[in-house]
């Protein structure tokens, strides 16, 4: 539903809707390298053992320090993950509700605001508050898919969701900074620039993307037309969440567990395993995490031009399958498969690149099951892909730390994948099962809760 007549059928770059999908495009961008950024500062940020851990810092051992910072560090990441994860489902039906465009612009210039604070924080406390408000920022994603949703015809939408989706390279951007940060240290002073209003050293970086951000805002309302599509006007919450009964909805959550959770997973816990495993540097091990975030982000426009054109199901089985093949030699232990890091990391592409396409497909079953329902359905599939990402890393590692072989985490991941394959399948086998019962019974079999 929108406040006035539809707009007229577009197919040019400067058409109304495609300039929904380029300005939504660049606010995720935007808004997905900030809510990710602590995963690059930290590594400045955790130096500081006084703002990490307050005046007590000073009556502990060195030996001391590095666990504490550390353990307080994680607390600041799980917060903006679980900020930008676990409201979703809400941030959705707010899109569908209220128009795609109102919302993106509110939460655009809300969370320039403790993006902005963070680079002056000086206690823990100031770091945890800015964590949980700026973190909101990774509910960009479930407000870009209604918006689009809304404004694309069922034959485009895969295409359309995929650019946006693409935005998820803004986690590659927050890699970059590795190699950007010591440079920001040296060219502007720790001080800053006029009176401490630009703040030097890492506390600049915030600073620039608050700036970003608002005028990302600015550009998204000025660029982006009125009115705006409207799903939702005029429906109540339990119509909205109506859709949610069926099992459906949460089996393609489980499958944005493992190409999107995981996804956000790999990308923070990655650079540790390069050093750990292979002896790289830092830098050489960003820029590696780096090629395996590309092809999964950027694949998924591709992906989303397969769903459109084979079907999300068709597209969905062959990327479990693929990312199956992958993983099964990055699990065996290295007495039967010593990968080097060339290896390591062509697998790891390979991975990737089923993510990126496999994010596409699993959201183009949303707007081809549910239409008018986008919003709720994909701010839960949504939230649950992204609280993957939260509990994904320290399984990781507690895999690891049992096994003493690092690369056996890669079996949770590989197990998430083949039980997604096996239901996605039993699924496909119960839809050709009852395809064949007569109209009356076939109806009586549930088809809502039975399509793959």
């Amino acid at each position: 539903m929108i406040d006035s007549p539809s707009p007229r059928p577009d197919s040019d770059l400067a058409g109304p809707r495609m300039r929904v999908l380029w300005a939504s495009t660049w606010a995720f961008t935007s808004l997905f390298a900030v809510w990710l950024m602590l995963g690059v500062l930290g590594l400045e940020i955790k130096k500081d053992a006084a703002l990490m851990l307050g005046p007590v810092a000073a009556t502990m051992t060195a030996d001391q320090i590095k666990p504490a910072v550390e353990a307080r560090f994680e607390w600041l990441l799980a917060v903006a993950i679980l900020a930008g994860s676990l409201p979703r489902l809400a941030f959705g039906i707010w899109a569908d509700k209220y128009g795609g465009r109102l919302v993106m612009i509110a939460l655009l210039a809300f969370c320039a605001v403790p993006t902005y604070l963070l680079g002056r924080a000086h206690s823990y406390g100031e770091l945890m508050a800015c964590a949980a408000l700026f973190g909101l920022a990774g509910n960009a994603f479930t407000v870009g898919i209604s918006w689009n949703s809304a404004w694309f015809p069922a034959g485009r939408q895969g295409l359309a969701l995929g650019v946006f989706g693409a935005g998820n390279v803004g986690a590659a951007g927050t890699k970059m900074l590795v190699i950007l940060v010591p440079a920001i240290l040296t060219l502007v002073p720790i001080g800053g620039f006029l009176g401490g209003l630009i703040p030097g050293g890492w506390r600049l970086v915030p600073t620039i993307y608050s700036v970003v951000l608002l005028a990302t805002a600015v550009l998204v309302a000025l660029v982006c037309p009125r009115p705006d599509h409207r799903p939702g006007r005029g429906r109540t919450l339990a119509e909205l969440l109506a859709p949610l009964r069926f099992t459906q909805v949460w089996r393609f959550s489980l499958y944005y567990v493992v190409v999107f959770g995981a996804y956000v997973a790999l990308s923070a816990w990655l650079p540790n395993y390069y050093k750990t495993k292979y002896g790289v540097d830092l830098r050489t091990a960003a820029l590696l995490t780096a090629l395996y975030i590309f092809p999964a982000s950027l694949l998924r426009p591709v992906g989303g031009y397969l769903s459109d054109r084979f079907g999300p199901r068709t597209v969905t089985y062959a990327v479990f399958m693929v990312m199956i093949a992958a993983l099964i030699p990055l699990c065996l232990p290295a007495s039967i498969l010593d990968l080097n890091a060339v290896w390591f990391t062509v697998l790891m592409v390979v991975v990737g690149a089923g993510m990126g396409i496999g994010k596409a497909s699993v959201f183009k079953y949303i707007p081809n099951y549910y239409p008018d329902d986008v919003g709720a359905v994909g701010g839960l599939v949504g939230a649950i892909g992204a609280l993957g990402g939260f509990v994904l890393p320290p399984l990781f590692g507690e895999i690891g730390r049992r096994t003493g072989t690092p690369q056996s985490a890669f079996i949770a991941l590989l197990a998430v994948t083949a039980f997604s394959l096996a239901w996605l399948h039993l699924a496909v086998l119960k839809l050709r099962a009852d395809e064949r019962l007569p109209a009356d019974l076939a109806i009586a079999a549930s088809p809502s809760s039975s399509l793959a």
